[in-house]
């Protein structure tokens, strides 16, 4: 079931969970730098990849969107840091409906982890350094991966997100226009004197 994702396994004795996907691609530097944001916002979710929501006025109904704009309200679980409290709110507090609608459809356990927290935290989520090649990523192989390019992804995606408006009473997700990057990050100053000096290199 995809919601044992988020299920708070004894064997996890971090407050920090690092949450990756199977085809997740990260390296040393990136997780570092995205720790080290956590530390300072222990009760958002930070990571790599960001979505978004809309009103779609024509369908009267809300939308999912992965296009790349300057405002974001979710980032996926699939390369993020989070709290391990909400592995309990997830598994003990949310409707069981809700991990249902997961479950049965095998998908959208990352966008309900973002309903939780930021209907917790009343805060958006906190994208670091840009990572482009992160979906290209995704599309690549024959893995579960290709989920992503298939056209009903999307589309099961925001049935999704409007059963969790229905079971929240609300829209929580909160947008965000927010993103950290290192110090002397894509400054024109020699790489050496940059900490996380992998991050260019992606």
């Amino acid at each position: 079931q995809m919601s044992s994702r988020f299920f708070p396994y004894d064997v996890i004795q971090t407050d920090a969970v690092l949450s990756l996907d199977e085809d997740t691609i990260l390296n040393t530097d990136e997780v570092d730098f995205a720790f080290t944001v956590w530390q300072s916002f222990p009760d958002r979710i930070v990571g790599y990849p960001a979505r978004s929501h809309y009103w779609d006025e024509a369908k009267s109904r809300w939308g999912y969107t992965s296009k790349w704009t300057n405002d974001y309200s979710m980032v996926l679980t699939g390369a993020a840091f989070y709290h391990r409290y909400y592995n309990f709110l997830y598994t003990h507090w949310l409707p069981e409906e809700a991990r249902r609608l997961v479950d049965e459809g095998e998908n959208c356990e990352d966008i309900l982890m973002n309903f939780l927290v930021s209907h917790v935290t009343k805060l958006p989520p906190i994208k670091v350094t840009q990572k482009k090649q992160y979906k290209e990523t995704m599309l690549q192989g024959n893995s579960k991966s290709s989920r992503w390019a298939d056209p009903n992804h999307f589309s099961q995606r925001q049935t999704c997100m409007n059963g969790f408006v229905d079971l929240f009473g609300y829209m929580p997700l909160k947008r965000s226009q927010m993103r950290l990057d290192p110090l002397l990050f894509k400054d024109p100053v020699s790489n050496l004197r940059k900490r996380y000096r992998q991050l260019e290199l992606v």
